[in-house]
């Protein structure tokens, strides 16, 4: 009988087509099992998807199992996001106005499958900005040039109110709103400063006149109170007064005299009644 030899090289060929195999193995169970996970970030909700349909199922932040290749998670931001606009509009006395608007604003998170069903992800573009400019322009247009100025803030109540229910319907929740600010043309700009100078100058002469006739009547008063004084005055004077000042003259005159007549050639002599001294009692 003849004996057989094994061949050593078959058992090598079986030996790496295993090991191939094994390898193979692993990968297409590393691969399946990577893609069986999905994380939702801290922030956002999730929705899986699966052949291009979207599941109605709200996933919470965290990891979630998932059908591989066939399924996929979509995250929805839920976190205050803002949106800027640049609006143009008219005012009610026809001034061309433009102004910068932002929204803050966040996704409902239980109702974010109706919003990526129906509006996508663009929600910027799609939704709010077109619903900015709308509200804008109808909200401006009820206001005179000048009172967009003077009612900023009651003007910017108004365009909230209506961009809150308007986003509502959408189920986006709108956190805050700011109007950046209102531009009107140059020559706009021009006609408000001359006015306010104008405006300005008539205060000032208005103020001056006022200081004016304050001054007058001032000087009426006390011209009319030196009057009364003087009248009052007038009213104490009586014969009687005028013979007693008359009295404390020739007393004061007595008290300096040393007995002798003045010894001067022409001139008058000062006169005093000895005669009404000496008939006194």
């Amino acid at each position: 009988m003849e004996t057989v030899k094994k061949n050593p090289g078959t058992k090598r060929n079986f030996k790496l087509g295993g090991i191939t195999t094994a390898a193979v193995a692993a990968l297409i169970v590393l691969v399946v099992g990577a893609n069986s996970f999905a994380q939702v970030e801290y922030g956002h909700v999730g929705l899986y998807k699966t052949f291009g349909k979207l599941d109605s199922n709200i996933l919470s932040p965290g990891i979630h199992l998932k059908i591989p290749f066939f399924q996929t998670v979509i995250q929805v931001n839920t976190q205050v996001t803002k949106a800027e606009t640049d609006t143009s509009a008219s005012s009610k006395d026809l001034q061309p106005v433009s102004t910068h608007v932002a929204v803050n604003y966040s996704v409902n998170k239980e109702s974010a499958y109706n919003l990526m069903n129906n509006v996508g992800r663009n929600v910027d573009s799609v939704i709010i900005n077109p619903a900015v400019q709308e509200i804008v322009k109808e909200v401006t247009a009820r206001y005179q040039a000048e009172d967009l100025i003077a009612k900023r803030d009651i003007v910017a109540g108004e365009i909230s109110e209506h961009l809150t229910n308007r986003l509502a319907k959408y189920d986006l929740i709108v956190n805050e709103i700011n109007i950046v600010n209102f531009k009107f043309s140059d020559a706009f700009n021009q006609s408000i400063e001359a006015k306010q100078v104008a405006q300005q100058q008539a205060l000032k002469a208005s103020n001056d006149l006022k200081r004016i006739e304050i001054e007058a009547k001032q000087k009426i008063a006390q011209a009319q109170a030196e009057a009364e004084a003087l009248k009052l005055k007038k009213q104490e004077v009586t014969p009687e007064l005028v013979q007693l000042k008359q009295i404390e003259v020739q007393e004061k005159a007595l008290e300096k005299w040393d007995g002798r007549l003045p010894s001067v050639t022409g001139g008058a002599t000062p006169f005093i009644d000895i005669q009404s001294f000496t008939n006194q009692p």
